[in-house]
């Protein structure tokens, strides 16, 4: 029996992780995707379907606080800062954290704790 590909094991996960949780406008979700170079993150409200604030590796802002790329817990914790101050100008505090299917361990980790760091609740 072949290996499965370990990015379709982590959809597997991330669909049993959204059957739970689901960002509404009082709580939206913040939810993550790394790859190998750079790292997302943005702010759903899933009840309207928008999304309401976001960051990434590839942000003039991000960049410009970054030597090495943006594939590293660096990159990582300038991501989780920039997200948290953009939701909390925005006037949102609290979120429900979605790992995106990924181990909370890392990079995922360090946005994490910026984000928290930073002001955001979850």
């Amino acid at each position: 029996m072949p290996k499965e590909d370990s990015n379709v094991v982590r959809l597997r996960i991330h669909e049993r992780i959204r059957k739970r949780v689901s960002g509404t406008e009082a709580q939206p979700r913040l939810c993550v995707f790394r790859s190998s170079k750079h790292i997302y993150a943005q702010i759903v409200d899933d009840a309207k379907g928008a999304t309401v604030a976001a960051a990434s590796s590839l942000d003039a802002e991000t960049k410009g606080e970054l030597s090495k790329g943006g594939g590293n817990i660096a990159a990582a914790k300038a991501v989780g800062k920039i997200v948290a101050k953009r939701a909390l100008d925005k006037g949102i505090s609290k979120v429900l954290f979605d790992r995106g299917g990924y181990i909370y361990h890392g990079r995922v980790k360090a946005l994490a704790e910026a984000a928290r760091e930073a002001g955001l609740k979850f």
